[in-house]
């Protein structure tokens, strides 16, 4: 193997693929990162073997090979060049990388490429397109729902539903539920749905950048594995094997009491009551108040501790029914306000002990579900 890159290519190829180097493993060779000469061009890979990254960089090729190095090593050596030229140099039957960049030069011992854990290729199955802009805000809206405790798996993972030309994502962790639709930009001839976990969908979520505008999806015909390829990287993940909640069953169909309100006020207002409520199992009361004819109604958003005191902050609300209260775990309530984009959002409620329904307003594909906490009133 003998080639050339640039230092900065390099960095940022080794940066991307080291998401996927094991950090624990029984398997040392997943501490190390592949790098192997693909055509005019140098393939990055990593795998912790629920996941592998493949990132591909511009390199002058003069003569193919392939070997694994240490990621850790390999990458903290190569933040510390300057941004220069990198000749990577292998000997045909040789196991010491020799790197050179500028003035500086190291020779690092790597493994076999044989022995590197064999990355699976997804090329037939379920195949589809995706708007990069849509999935992301999809993912940031559902991955922080599912559990992160490995006592049911399935609920590890975010299902997702592929239907004509939709796909409808969904997460859960036993205490609330969040189910986001997306549109495909290529419909699928079947239905198909998957769970794919959670781990890898904040990985993607971080890799795809701004300037991408689709992301291919596949998924393979026994729907063990889901392939996602991006312009010069590819991720491929391993699927959670089970069945997922009937979730659209969860979603409550009705409400007693709707109070519409401003996103950023609700916000600051449960952030300020959650100081209040960690000594109290986080919990924040809610109160919706109806304004009558004398103008518009009132959520109240309070907590408090028996050490610590209490807080109570105000905000408007537009109210379509009686006087509630309701009480949530204000971390909840902080997550799901957090990763909406539009200005307004609606709560539903039926009663104290009744699932909240929450829904940003103007946007008809998210709706998040959030099991109360019973408090005395």
């Amino acid at each position: 193997m003998k080639l050339s890159c640039l230092q900065e290519n390099l960095s940022r190829g080794l940066a991307i693929v080291g998401r996927a180097v094991a950090t624990r493993t029984t398997l040392p060779i997943t501490n190390n990162v592949l790098l192997v000469t693909d055509q005019s061009r140098l393939k990055l890979v990593a795998t912790n073997l629920e996941m592998a990254i493949s990132y591909w960089i511009g390199a002058k090729v003069e003569q193919e090979g392939a070997i694994t190095v240490p990621a850790r090593l390999l990458t903290e050596f190569v933040n510390s060049l300057p941004n220069d030229k990198i000749d990577l140099d292998l000997p045909a039957k040789g196991k010491t990388l020799s790197v050179k960049c500028a003035r500086f030069e190291a020779r690092i011992s790597g493994i076999d490429a044989k022995d590197f854990p064999p990355i699976p290729t997804v090329g037939e199955g379920i195949s589809t397109k995706v708007e990069v802009e849509a999935l992301k805000l999809g993912i940031s809206q559902v991955v922080f729902a599912a559990a992160t405790e490995e006592s049911r798996p399935v609920l590890t993972g975010v299902d997702a539903r592929f239907e004509e030309g939709l796909m409808t994502m969904a997460a859960a962790d036993g205490f609330r539920l969040a189910v986001h639709k997306l549109p495909l930009k290529n419909p699928v001839k079947d239905k198909a749905e998957v769970i794919m976990p959670a781990r890898t969908m904040a990985e993607l979520n971080r890799l795809m950048a701004d300037g991408e505008e689709t992301v291919d999806i596949t998924v393979n015909p026994n729907k063990s594995q889901i392939l996602f390829r991006l312009k010069n990287l590819e991720l491929v993940s391993q699927l959670v094997q089970g069945t997922f909640p009937q979730h659209n069953q969860l979603i409550p169909q009705s409400f007693k009491t709707r109070a519409v309100v401003d996103v950023a006020e609700f916000l600051r207002a449960t952030r300020t009551a959650s100081i209040f409520a960690r000594d109290g199992s986080g919990i924040v009361r809610v109160v919706i108040t109806g304004g009558g004819e004398a103008g518009p109604g009132t959520m109240t958003i309070s907590a408090r501790s028996e050490e610590l005191g209490e807080n109570e902050g105000k905000i408007d609300a537009t109210v379509d029914g009686p006087e509630a209260k309701i009480a949530f775990n204000g971390k909840y309530l902080t997550d799901v306000l957090g990763v909406l984009q539009e200005p307004r959002v609606a709560l539903e409620t039926t009663g104290p002990s009744s699932p909240g329904v929450i829904k940003p307003v103007g946007a008809e594909n998210y709706v998040h579900v959030v099991m109360p906490m019973f408090v005395q009133w």
